[in-house]
């Protein structure tokens, strides 16, 4: 395996360049969804990802351990990972396909949108490849992720655009659209790590990583199973209540997720953890991290009707739910980077060897068993509220959802600091983020009193002033801002010089 050294910053920046693009990218792909459908057929659309989510549930079991092996220079690492999850893909699909009706059933949904339940068994093929090939790139070369990224945005929207407002088939073209886009980021990847398939499979690693895997599905079942909420949203009230709340949530979901790219900015700290244990990395990271996360929920607390009425003026309704969703937002973007500091400095398997007891007593354990707390707070008293007191409530449904689901994920961000504090002592940069929190407090409160925009292009050009207001002040009080923007702009000229090399 190649030895590479990873850049922290450059290859966060470059993911989360590349994610930032792709919002423009996936707001447009949104977009042909919700301006081309009912807000039933919207649920039913997020609906199938709920189902196909099930299914997918292990796709990154075997690669969380493929890249710990990478990392550390371990042969036939990624060829192995790659057929091993190509394997429970095809298991996965073959269990899948024949519950397809079952479930139209279940929830009581036409059987007009049986074939995009059925196409949807391709995209969890799609799951585990993707999961497997970045889970190797990003042991290697991190910032090729942000690229793949980007040729996954670009096909999936332009193929989305011809079968969705040509041809007139809605969920239908956006599935395909979204099938397409996968499959040329899954070429794009295996292009990059051809040289690693050539080398030979090693079982004795498969070995292992079914052993590890073990404790990897029981933290992906809790993961899906503190999810089985968002299921509860959609059955709740029948056919149109159940698949209107979920409509108001995920396009609150979809703006609100926004925030949590930030957390890519610390992409590259999990494999440079493997390999280096440099506290000073995780300072830095951490800074970068909340030095976008923070204006970002802002922005989305500050204006949250004007960046729903994009998706669709029937969504303004759901503002108050963007604003706590964007809280959440943050929380779990921190929370995230905690997740990839405990699991970075985590040693026991270094050897290529999975001990069980190990890793029954570490700190990836601990991390694993979280969402079973999580969903043993949520499931009951999201059950109970929505029984009694969101009957016939929409809105009021996904707000109660939205409220039980951050309390409880705030009390699993307090553990983990908890654990985080006691493993590993880093500093906190207090100072820096009370600089974030100040200018995004002024930047927020300008967009607030500011007329609200109704207008995609104008909504997007208040947004960008907000950001520049941002950049702006911060730069002014902040050193470090400064020198960052620096570094940024010279690895903008050095990009430009490649290529100008490249095609004179």
């Amino acid at each position: 395996m190649e030895k590479t050294e990873i850049r922290l910053q450059y290859s966060g920046f470059v993911i989360f360049a590349a994610r930032m693009i792709s919002v423009a990218t996936g707001m447009i792909f949104t977009l042909l969804i919700t301006r081309n459908t009912t807000q039933e057929q919207y649920g039913i659309w997020s609906n199938v990802f709920d189902l196909i989510a099930y299914f997918a549930i292990l796709a990154a079991a075997i690669p969380f351990w493929a890249t710990r092996f990478v990392a550390r220079g371990k042969e036939g690492a990624a060829k192995t990972g790659f057929i091993a999850n190509l394997m429970i893909a095809l298991v996965s699909v073959s269990l899948y396909m024949p519950l397809v009706p079952l479930f139209i059933s279940l929830f009581d949904i036409s059987s007009s949108y049986l074939i995009v339940y059925l196409i949807a068994s391709m995209h969890i093929i799609e799951l585990y490849l993707i999961n497997v090939l970045e889970a190797v790139l990003r042991a290697t070369k991190p910032q090729t992720v942000g690229y793949g990224l980007l040729i996954e945005e670009i096909f999936k929207v332009f193929i989305a655009y011809i079968l969705i407002v040509i041809f007139q088939q809605p969920l239908l073209g956006a599935m395909v659209g979204l099938i397409a886009g996968f499959s040329i980021q899954i070429i794009y990847y295996t292009s990059l790590v051809s040289k690693d398939f050539e080398q030979k499979i090693m079982w004795n690693y498969l070995k292992e990583w079914l052993k590890g895997s073990i404790a990897n599905i029981y933290y992906l079942v809790g993961n899906q199973i503190a999810v089985f909420i968002l299921i509860l949203l959609f059955m709740y009230g029948g056919s149109q209540v159940g698949p209107v709340a979920r409509a108001n949530y995920q396009a609150a979901v979809t703006i609100a997720n926004i925030v949590m790219y930030s957390s890519l900015l610390s992409f590259a700290l999990y494999p440079k953890l493997l390999t280096e244990k440099n506290l000073e990395d995780i300072t830095t990271s951490l800074k970068t991290v909340l030095m976008f996360a923070i204006p970002m929920a802002a922005g989305a607390m500050a204006i949250p009707d004007s960046f729903l009425t994009i998706l669709d003026e029937t969504y303004r309704q759901a503002s108050p739910i963007l604003v706590l969703l964007a809280i959440d937002a943050l929380v779990a973007t921190i929370s995230q980077f905690y997740i990839f500091v405990l699991f970075g400095i985590e040693k026991f398997d270094e050897e290529a060897k999975i001990p069980l007891k190990q890793l029954a007593k570490s700190h990836i354990f601990k991390v694993f068993t979280l969402p079973y707390i999580h969903s043993m707070i949520t499931l009951p008293t999201a059950f109970y509220v929505l029984a009694n007191f969101a009957v016939n409530q929409p809105i009021q449904a996904a707000m109660y959802v939205t409220i039980i689901n951050m309390t409880a994920r705030f009390l699993m961000f307090l553990i983990l600091y908890l654990i985080v504090r006691k493993t590993v002592l880093f500093s906190i940069p207090w100072k820096s983020i009370s600089k974030y929190v100040f200018v995004s407090a002024v930047m927020a409160i300008l967009l607030y009193v500011l007329p609200h925009p109704t207008r995609i292009t104008t909504t997007l050009s208040v947004a960008v002033v907000g950001g520049v207001v941002y950049l702006t002040l911060l730069m002014a009080i902040d050193k470090e801002a400064r020198e960052l923007v620096k570094a940024v702009l010279q690895e903008i000229r050095n990009i430009f010089n490649k290529l100008a090399t490249i095609f004179p």
